[in-house]
């Protein structure tokens, strides 16, 4: 059998990670810090257009690498960050233009 996984078997990152609670979106500006004291990243709504599609560009970027090698804390504040930055994404822009191309049959 080749290297796949089934889900059911493993379940999902959350469900194997301790670290992992359920709250995708947290309050930045209560100044959240990792268990080395250093702060998780800038509150998402304090970035202009520009620099929260640069954070989504880079951890888009870096998913693959971290979902695969990562410390389960490192992937755990992977899925929080993106979630973040997203959620904030669609909040500012709630009407995006979608590629009809994207689009699948019904």
């Amino acid at each position: 059998m080749t290297g796949t996984t089934r889900q059911d078997e493993f379940g999902s990152p959350e469900q194997r990670m301790p670290e992992w609670d359920g709250d995708h979106v947290h309050d930045m500006a209560s100044g959240e810090t990792d268990t080395d004291g250093e702060l998780l990243g800038v509150d998402p709504a304090e970035l202009g257009d520009e620099d929260l599609v640069r954070e989504m560009h880079s951890l888009h970027r870096t998913r693959l690498d971290t979902l695969r090698h990562a410390a389960d804390s490192a992937l755990a504040n992977h899925l929080r960050r993106t979630a973040e930055l997203e959620t904030e994404y669609l909040a500012r822009h709630p009407g995006r233009e979608v590629d009809p191309s994207r689009l699948r049959d019904a």
